[in-house]
């Protein structure tokens, strides 16, 4: 199987283009999190059926970042849409399934980094029929005056994205994808920050994942950078040497969403005591676009109070929004911390890298880097922040999650 990359960075990095514009808050960013973890916990506890329609294989790889620069705490990429080809920085979102830009003509878009994309500047792009499979595929979707499709994206805080759904040429890394099915956002609001738009890696039918099955063959692997000045990557269509792999699952209400077997964690090399139904009861999700893992409470707590016994030397500082245990380490050149390893079925242990054991805002504060649900029943998240600097392979035909250790910097 051959294979190609791209780098990922954060968008609020200094590799990122957008470093030096203003940054969003530690809260803000904080904020925009738990309206993602609200939303999805909302989808958890509201899934009744599909969403009614309103009005031989290959690799690529690209390079990923952490995105602070274009204001938000998720990782973007770099691809190319339409011939010839135009360069868009946009998010990637294992727990979507559409892919969108924002387009020309615009009546609604906030700003970005990269011109609009153009439509009729491509001389490869396509309308889709609104009466296609490809239409219906859509979880909403619409018909034009024109016949043609339409699509409306929901997400969290009551973000969107509305548009045309058309075909074009993707390109990814140094591959070329014909007739890529895609959003073309003509109306969009939200939490984007001033990214191009998305790139849905979820379980879906519209995903780039199941697009490119034959190309790729469903599988497709990452690592998130620890710090914005650095660089991970993105792969699709080739797995990664040296990572272990446990089952990867299935939420009837959260079809979309990569789900896998929480069994304990460990602090210090010791686990929690802790009921095993406590994770499996509500299940556990693997998602890259939220933030800040959440756990259920009497695991948060437990955790919690393990961390704080080895860390007694350092003053309590105030909380930080959602982040409950901070101190402050002004007068200290070196912090030392317990390891904390997520432990998965098939005894596959995560030890965290200190990047995804704790959050600093500042030289005086630093914040255990997870947070409670609001009680034990809601659907346990592992956010991007606890998957820095793993290889994390997504085998989707082979109903597996792989990780390793060590992926990037």
């Amino acid at each position: 199987m051959s294979s190609s990359r791209l780098n990922v960075v954060h968008r609020h990095g200094q590799c990122s283009s957008r470093a030096r514009q203003d940054k969003p808050s530690h809260v803000e960013l904080l904020r925009q999190d738990q309206a993602r973890v609200d939303y999805i916990h909302f989808q958890a506890a509201n899934a009744t059926t599909r969403l009614n329609p309103f009005g031989g294989s290959l690799f690529a790889g690209v390079p990923v970042s952490l995105g602070k620069a274009l204001r938000t705490s998720n990782y973007i990429i770099i691809i190319g849409f339409g011939t010839p080809t135009k360069s868009f920085s946009v998010a990637f979102d294992t727990g979507t399934d559409i892919t969108w830009t924002q387009c020309v003509p615009c009546s609604n878009c906030y700003t970005q980094k990269d011109p609009f994309y153009d439509p009729t500047q491509s001389s490869t792009f396509t309308d889709i029929s609104c009466n296609s499979e490809y239409c219906i595929d859509l979880k909403k979707f619409g018909c034009s005056s024109t016949s043609t499709c339409l699509y409306h994206q929901e997400y969290d805080d009551n973000s969107y994205s509305n548009g045309s759904f058309i075909q074009d040429t993707l390109t990814f890394s140094s591959d070329t994808i014909h007739n890529f099915r895609f959003g073309c956002g003509h109306n969009n609001s939200g939490l984007f920050g001033q990214t191009d738009g998305l790139l849905g890696l979820g379980r879906g039918d519209v995903s780039i994942i199941s697009q490119t099955s034959q190309l790729y063959g469903k599988i497709f692997s990452y690592c998130l950078p620890s710090e914005t000045n650095t660089i991970g990557y993105l792969e699709l269509g080739s797995s990664v040497p040296d990572v272990k792999y446990t089952p990867m699952l299935t939420n009837p209400s959260l079809p979309t969403f990569y789900f896998l077997k929480l069994i304990a964690i460990s602090v210090a090399g010791a686990r929690l005591a802790l009921s095993p139904t406590i994770f499996s009861g509500p299940g556990t999700m693997l998602d890259s676009g939220t933030v800040i893992s959440r756990l259920p409470p009497t695991a948060y707590s437990a955790l919690r109070d393990a961390f704080k016994q080895y860390m007694t030397k350092y003053p309590m500082a105030p909380p930080l929004s959602i982040l409950d245990t901070c101190y402050n380490i002004t007068n200290y050149e070196t912090v030392y911390v317990p390891s904390i390893a997520l432990i998965f079925d098939d005894e596959v242990t995560a030890t965290l890298d200190f990047s995804g054991i704790v959050y600093t805002s500042r030289k005086s504060r630093m914040c255990l880097a997870f947070a409670k649900n609001d009680d034990d029943s809601e659907v346990v998240i592992i956010g991007n922040v606890q998957q820095r600097r793993f290889n994390i392979v997504y085998d989707v035909g082979n109903l597996r999650i792989g990780f390793g250790a060590n992926g990037c910097s």
